[in-house]
Formats: C-alpha cells, structure tokens, sequence
C-alpha cells in the first residue's frame, strides 16, 4: 500500500487587522514550488451563511464567527444567494448546505493555494495515490465550521467525500508521534459512561446501558450487519466496560494492548479538552485522558459524545486548543474521531458500523472516515448535517494506517530466482552482526512491520525502497545477475558510491557491492549493501 501524497494547508488570524482578515498556508507540500501564501478577509457573506446554518442546524447556542464587528447584525440567508444554477430557490437546507460548501472552497482555495492544490493533485493521481489534504485552523473562532462540507462548485462532491482525498485537520505544535506498530487485529475498548443526563442511575438505568453495549459490541465486530455484508476483513476483539470507575479504566487500558478506545456518553466542553463522564461524579479531562492513552500505545481514540470537536467557551469567545480531540491531539494521540455538533444515535450507531467495518477491512482511518460519512449521507440524505457531524483529527506525522497490510508473496517472472547467485546482504554499519540477507531474490524495506527490514525512523516510508536482483544478458550472450535498488518513498534513499553522496528518490539505480545506503535522511542509520563470496 503506497502512502498518500499530502498537502497540509495553515489558517490563522493576522494579529493587527481592524477587520477578520487571515493568513493561509501550505506547511506541507509534494513539490517545492507548493508552499504558497495568500491572505483572505472574512467576508460578511460567509458571517450570514454561517449564521443561518447555526439557527437552523446547530442545537448549542454559539455567537457567529469570525468574531465579526458589534455592528454586524446577523440575518437569515437571502434568497438571492441560494439560487440553483438555473435561477430557482428550492430546498431552503439543501441550497444552504451547498451554498456554504462552495463558499468555503471559494475562500479557502483562492489565488496561489487553489494553484498548490491542484498540482497536489495531479502529483497524486500520477503516482496513483491520493491526495491526504489535511487542514491546520490555529484560529478557534473558525473550528466550528463544518469544512468538511466544502465543495468546489455545486453538483460536485464535498472534499470530504471525494475518493481521491483523503480529508482531516490537525492542529498546530503537537508532541512527536511515537513509534507506531500495526496490528493484525482490531482491538477495542468500548467504554459506555454517564448517559447524557448525569444523576442516580437505578438498576433499571444499568441493564439498560449494559443491553446498549452489547449491541455496540455486535455491530463493532459485525455481527449485527443490518442488511449490509458480513465482516471479511481482520479479527476484531471487542472488551466493554459499562460505567467504569476511574481506576477500572486504567486497569482495563493497561491489560488490554488495544489500539482504538471507543468512548460513548455524556461530554461537555473544558478549557483542559472537555470532560467525559465514567460516572455521575466521576469524570476525566482530555488531558488526564491523553496520557493514559499514551502510555499504552493507542493508536485511534472514537467519540460518540456530542461537541467534542469543538472548543470550549470563555466571555462567548472559543478558547484556543480546547477541544478534546484538539487536547489529545496535541498529546500525541495519532487520531481522534470526535463530533461537531450533538449527533442522534441513530447516526451515531450507522456512523460506527460503517466505519468500523472499513477500518476491519484493513482501510487507512481517513478512507474508513469517508466511506462512513457517504453512508451518512445516503441513509439521512444531503440537507441534513448527520454526514457533517464526525470530525477527524490526524496526527501531521500518522500516515492513518491501524492495521498492517495482509502478508501477500511477490509475484515474480520465471528466471528471477537468482538462485544461484552469491549471497546479497545489508549490513549495519556500527554493528555488522546485524545483517539481512536477500532471500528470494527480494527485500523488502521500510517502517511497517511487514518489511523484510523494519526501519524505525520517522523519515523512513512506510514502504520505502526495494532490493531485488535481475537477470541481464552480456555482449557475449552470457547471463549475469545483477542487484538493483526501487525507491518508493517520500523522503528518498540516499546511496553513497565511490564517495560520493546522491538522493535517490522514486528511481531505480543498480547497486555495487559496497555502496552505503541512508534510508530516508542523511542522518538516517547508516547500512551497507554488500555482494558476498
């Protein structure tokens, strides 16, 4: 599975404007020439769009954003600005949806970022990936929108949607990612906490809850399909705790290895990443949550809980990295699936089986994001905001993968056996017992456990480069072997022969026996390839 080309877009607010007015940037771009910077005033056309979508789709009471000037008075959209292509107003939510999703790609893909973009993605689609297009909003006043909605003219599909995007946000000055193995196997902790009024619970309440988690269960593992296929994909291992105690969700977390925590229940926002309740009294904080993730290596944190995508409040102003998905986040939790806005469980519950359905299929997090969300949309339809609802948050460095790739042999042409050739092997340097030789003509090396060698280094792909050996003829009709060297990576492989140092990157070079190979960085560990005797 080749890695998705990326483009990672900045907003922030300039600090000294009189008027909403801000600066937008490519962090992170597939070409040098991709790192552009335009700035754009907020207009008072988005204010009034933005405002309609509050007053007919949100159930939290939010002052409109950008914070806009005291002598803004918010209206109700007009109807000359949700007209269909062919002059018509019909379908008053629909055209607001739409009308909103083109006015935000408007906005933010305009002058040099639009230009960036679309060589993103024609980069992508050249090399058969797609374009991972992941938004940085450093500005809390501007969280709350639904950017997923965003749609480059109308009739077409929303960036979230597309099947040659894959669409997160992320957020600014995050701790390192630490190294990450994937799993065979799903491995879930279900938590189902205080249900959305906390209080006394009586025995009633408690079967209640407990008959909610085992459907939960079922439809996480698949076997409650209601009418779509059965699982194929990996094993799932579902593990419930029904309103636990604090010391009881450590004890769980810390037995369990599992790599997605499942969260559903009541949640309110906080200045430290809101707050989940386990129990009537008993509550953590996105921050108390972040590390006990951490510690034990979870890779996807779920939450059906409403707002916990968005900031908390302070004087009717959002308060900056408050959100929980935001919190932990910024921890380094890989990713975080949280909502906008109050979900019904109804969404909630077809939103979860999709996606972890896709997820068992072994699909990278965002492209399970995607296919849940177009199902959203076809069972609750366009004009209503289930399919806006669930936010992704992504890691800058997790390239979104949870579970590795099925182990599948190398297909290869009769005659590359190399079976009589001398031994081929790659040495570290600094420690020459450490050796991996080339059985099979093949190997495999990059940072994913499936890798003949598994390199461990951030700048290292996940596939990164190919040895293999190659059967040529000699002037003299002879057969001789040769060893060659398929970069596939982001960053490159850098060969060093006869002293001197080059890049290799998407190329194939052959190899001498003796050349010195950095796999990623020039500071990455240095190996030697090596033809033996």
């Amino acid at each position: 599975m080749s890695e998705p080309t990326r483009l990672r877009i900045a907003i922030d607010r300039l600090a000294n404007a009189t008027t909403p007015h801000y600066a937008i940037w490519v962090v992170e771009a597939p070409y040098p020439g991709g790192y552009v910077h335009h700035d754009r005033p907020w207009s008072d056309e988005l204010n009034q769009l933005w405002q309609s979508w509050l007053e007919l789709f949100s159930l939290r009471g939010l002052p409109p954003v950008p914070h806009v000037p005291a002598s803004y008075v918010p209206q109700m959209v007009t109807p000359e600005l949700l007209k269909s292509p062919d002059g018509k107003v019909q379908g008053y939510s629909g055209r607001l949806m739409q009308t909103l999703g083109v006015k935000l790609w408007q906005w933010l893909f305009d002058g040099a970022i639009k230009g960036s973009l679309d060589q993103s993605l024609g980069i992508a689609m050249g090399q058969g990936n797609p374009l991972s297009l992941c938004l940085d909003i450093r500005d809390p006043d501007l969280i709350g929108l639904p950017w997923e909605i965003m749609q480059p003219q109308p009739g077409r599909q929303a960036m979230s949607l597309n099947e040659y995007v894959r669409f997160s946000r992320t957020t600014s000055d995050v701790d390192p990612l630490a190294e990450i193995r994937l799993d065979q196997e799903l491995k879930i902790l279900l938590v189902l906490g205080e249900p959305d009024v906390p209080g006394d619970r009586d025995s009633a309440d408690t079967l209640q809850l407990e008959a909610e988690a085992q459907l939960l269960k079922r439809i996480l593992t698949g076997e409650s399909t209601s009418g779509l296929q059965a699982r194929t994909g990996a094993p799932c291992q579902v593990d419930v705790l029904v309103r636990p105690r604090a010391s009881e969700l450590i004890k769980a977390i810390d037995r369990g290895e599992y790599n997605v925590f499942f969260y559903a229940g009541h949640g309110v926002p906080a200045p430290d990443g809101g707050l989940i309740y386990l129990q009537a009294e008993s509550t953590l904080n996105g921050t108390e949550l972040a590390q006990l993730l951490l510690l034990n290596q979870v890779k996807l944190a779920v939450f059906n809980t409403c707002w916990g995508a968005r900031p908390d409040q302070q004087e009717q102003r959002p308060i900056p990295r408050s959100s929980l998905a935001e919190v932990l986040l910024h921890h380094g939790v890989p990713a975080v699936i949280a909502m906008r806005d109050a979900i019904a469980d109804e969404e909630a519950l077809s939103f979860i089986q999709v996606f972890s359905q896709a997820l068992a299929e072994r699909n990278s997090v965002d492209r399970a994001v995607a296919i849940a969300r177009q199902q959203l949309l076809t069972l609750y339809k366009f004009n209503q905001p289930a399919w806006t609802l669930p936010v992704l948050y992504r890691h800058p460095d997790f390239d979104s993968q949870v579970l590795a790739d099925q182990d599948t042999d190398i297909t290869r042409l009769p005659g590359e056996a190399c079976s009589n050739t001398p031994l081929a092997v790659i040495r570290a340097v600094d420690e020459p017992h450490l050796a991996w030789y080339l059985y099979g003509s093949m190997l495999r090396i990059g940072r994913r456990p499936e890798n003949d060698l598994v390199i461990p280094e951030p700048w290292v792909s996940g596939h990164h480069a190919e040895i293999f050996c190659r059967q040529t003829n000699t002037p003299d009709g002879a057969q001789s072997m040769a060893y060659y060297l398929r970069d596939d990576s982001r960053y490159g492989t850098f060969c060093e022969q006869q002293g001197t140092w080059q890049q290799l990157h998407r190329t194939e070079i052959c190899l001498q026996s003796g050349t010195r190979l950095r796999f990623g960085s020039p500071q990455g560990r240095l190996m030697e390839f090596v033809v033996e005797a």
